[in-house]
């Protein structure tokens, strides 16, 4: 028994067949090699049709153990659930690790860290649509939390009586003041999940999408440089005034400088020590992704062994280091947030809003594209609202994401949210057994953990001249957010950065990129004529192109432009040729000149003298049109194939733009407009009985070929001319048709009426 493969080629089917042996040719029968399947185009039939309605397909019957031995399956390296667990437990470490570090960048004790690495993770699982990132603090938010608690809870609102003063000799009430940071920066948590909460109802998540990459990158290396200079201190360990606001980098940098004799040397050989021994490890996880199978985690291990050998040495009595003390076990009760201090930071709460999730998405993005999966943006608002939100209520301070450890948790095998529940498991253990353990622990060295981390971003720098080379506009407003940012703080900077970028926009619509076209011969293709030689304008006829949509604020520009294509001022043609013909109209009177059938004059006396001829010349002349300005096209093409949009000043302005050429004899035309901007026309009551439909052309080769077919058609004179004998505009009453209809100057003229 053999197996047949048929194909009935008009139906599309293949079909298979059982054939009884002995129904089959002898020739077949006999054949040495049963393996062979003989397939044939039609039902029943073995090679009985001609070779080119058959076809044959041949191959070994494969038992399992022959395929097996004849191809060799591939290893599959896929990550056992102990590999898996292992993985999230090192991420939970990092989380806790940075939690404990970025809690000096908001000024709170370090356990308020562990809080904000912990609670995030809980409603983000819900809500959250990214399966990647790591929830938690962010070095950029939390500076930015930091700034504004420097200023509502600054030491010199803390400072006690001298009788009270205490031993160290500060002069500050420290519980007191840890108090009130705590609460200001709570509030402050619970405010931006406020604001990303309504702005995710709103669907406004697209409101991010003008921090464009420049200025992102710009704010960041700024947010880094501001971290830097706030932990050198801690580094150093030298006693600083905190500064917040306008130049509070510089006041730092002085403050340092002025008290770098103070330098506590255990705490700056360990903080040395952790920044060359976490940036090595990095770039040895970095180059040699591919062969560990898990990073290394640098941090826990630098951590561990600085708290062991603090411990073993007694760095802080025997030293003076300065070191953690104390992390409480257990939670704080949840508080409610302080109301009163709403309207204190709603600038730094909404801004801190849009930037932490600006970063979280473009993160989120990075995965989502890298593991074919989309996240809705609306929705990641509501998530890290609502996360913020409540972790404020249990004193953490503001979460969004980190690239760094979003990247240990991916390269790890967390492929859900499941293994942010399980890192913040490992990170509940830490705060719930093992947070007594890190006591001993050197605050220099979490300083050096964050200024370690900050590589990426001062790493940024490097497209500054990239950026120049592509985009100048770009590069500058990589430059201004990052200086503004720096200088003026972050929330100003931020703010100045993004007026500078929409300025930016503003100028290059402003100013548009204006051409002239010309035909390359033979075909229908119009192109720059200052770019192409091989590119001509078509006789007679001036095409004019603008890059750019048309308003208010480029419609002056537009006119200039156009008067500067065509060489001439229509309005300066017009009143020329009206003055000329009013001097005819006064020689006609005086029957010194007469009209002729060519619409031109001729003298009916000369007089005696040759000043008499020469004056009649002249003003022939200037009856010929001579004496004008003149007017070498009879046609012009406007090509709004790349406007996007008018407003109502740009229609009525170029409304009246074409009734100016038009009473000089150009016909003006329009052509490639969308059926939007069409629209819109007609909604602004551009079309009437001087200026109506048939001017619009699908294409600019269109309006060209109508305005040749005209010429041919009607006549072969010019069809300006045609037109200026149809109906001369001798006397034309006094028309305002230079009038401006822009409300500004609507405005002036009545305040001086």
């Amino acid at each position: 028994m053999v197996f047949s493969l048929t194909s009935d080629f008009q139906r599309g089917e293949f079909l298979y067949q059982t054939i009884p042996l002995t129904t089959l040719p002898s020739s077949v029968q006999e054949s040495p090699s049963p393996r062979i399947f003989t397939c044939s185009s039609e039902k029943g039939s073995m090679d009985t049709h001609p070779p080119e309605n058959n076809y044959s397909v041949s191959r070994p019957i494969y038992s399992h153990p022959t395929f097996g031995s004849e191809n060799e399956r591939q290893s599959q390296d896929g990550k056992t659930l102990t590999d898996r667990l292992r993985g999230c437990c090192g991420t939970g470490l990092v989380c806790s690790l940075q939690g404990l570090a970025y809690a000096l960048l908001v000024s709170v004790a370090p356990v308020y860290g562990l809080y904000s690495a912990f609670f995030p993770i809980l409603t983000y699982f819900f809500l959250g649509t990214s399966r990647h990132i790591s929830v938690g603090p962010f070095p950029v938010t939390c500076l930015m939390v930091g700034s504004v608690v420097l200023t509502l809870a600054p030491d010199d609102s803390f400072l006690l009586p001298l009788n009270d003063t205490s031993v160290n000799g500060t002069g500050v009430d420290v519980e007191a003041r840890e108090a009130q940071r705590i609460i200001v920066a709570s509030t402050m948590t619970v405010l931006v999940g406020l604001f990303q909460v309504v702005m995710g109802l709103l669907q406004v998540g697209f409101l991010v999408r003008y921090l464009s990459d420049p200025l992102i990158g710009g704010f960041t290396t700024a947010a880094a440089f501001h971290v830097l200079i706030s932990q050198i201190r801690i580094i150093l360990s030298v006693p600083t005034s905190n500064h917040s606001g306008f130049f509070s980098v510089v006041y730092t940098l002085i403050d340092v400088f002025n008290n770098i004799d103070q330098t506590n040397v255990a705490d700056l050989v360990a903080g040395l020590l952790t920044i060359v021994s976490v940036m090595a490890v990095k770039e040895i996880n970095s180059k040699f992704q591919h062969r560990i199978p898990v990073p290394i985690p640098i941090e826990v291990i630098v951590t561990v062994v600085a708290a062991g050998v603090s411990y073993a040495v007694d760095l802080d009595s025997r030293y003076g280091a300065s070191i953690v003390r104390s992390i409480p076990r257990g939670f704080s009760p949840p508080q409610i947030p302080d109301t009163d201090l709403f309207w204190r930071m709603l600038g730094s709460s909404f801004s801190t809003a849009v930037v932490g999730y600006a970063v979280a998405v473009s993160v989120a993005k990075v995965y989502a594209t890298k593991h074919d999966y989309i996240i809705d943006g609306n929705q990641e608002l509501i998530a890290f609202g609502v996360s913020n939100v409540f972790c404020g209520c249990f004193s953490s301070f503001v979460a969004s994401t980190a690239l760094s450890r979003t990247a240990v948790q991916e390269s790890t095998g967390g492929k859900s949210q499941v293994a942010g529940v399980v890192s913040a498991v490992m990170v509940l253990i830490v705060i719930t057994a093992l947070g007594n353990l890190l006591e001993p622990l050197q605050k220099s060295v979490l300083a050096a953990i964050i200024v370690a981390n900050l590589k990426g971003m001062f790493v940024q720098v490097v497209d500054v001249p990239i950026l120049w080379r592509q985009n100048r506009a770009d590069c500058l407003i990589w430059i201004v957010t990052c200086l503004a940012s720096i200088v003026l703080g972050l929330d100003v900077g931020l703010l100045a950065g993004l007026v500078f970028e929409m300025g930016t926009v503003v100028f290059r619509t402003q100013f548009p990129v204006c051409s002239a076209l010309g035909n390359i011969p033979g075909t229908d293709i119009y192109k720059n004529v200052k770019n192409y030689k091989n590119v001509a304008e078509v006789p007679g006829i001036k095409i004019f192109k603008c890059n750019s949509p048309i308003y208010f604020a480029n419609i002056d520009y537009f006119k200039d432009q156009l008067k500067a294509a065509v060489g001439f001022d229509a309005v300066r043609v017009f009143r020329k040729q009206s003055k000329a013909l009013k001097k005819i109209q006064k020689l006609v009177k005086k029957q010194e000149l007469r009209a002729v059938e060519n619409g031109a004059v001729s003298a009916i006396s000369l007089g005696a003298d040759n000043q008499g001829f020469e004056s009649l010349q002249r003003v022939s002349e200037l009856a010929t049109g001579q004496a004008v300005p003149k007017i070498h096209i009879h046609s012009l093409v406007l090509d709004f194939s790349a406007v996007s949009f008018l407003d109502v000043v740009a229609a009525k302005s170029l409304r009246l733009v074409i009734k100016e050429f038009t009473r000089i004899g150009v016909n003006v035309y329009i052509a490639g407009c969308d059926d939007d901007i069409i629209r819109t026309l007609e909604a602004l009551a551009f079309f009437d009985e001087s200026v109506t439909k048939d001017l619009l052309f699908l294409s600019v080769h269109d309006a060209v070929l109508s305005i040749k077919l005209e010429s041919v058609d009607g006549s072969a004179e010019d069809p300006s001319l045609k037109k200026r004998c149809k109906e001369p505009p001798l006397f034309t009453e006094e028309e305002d048709l230079i009038e401006t209809y822009d409300n500004q100057h609507r405005a002036i003229r009545g305040l001086s009426n």
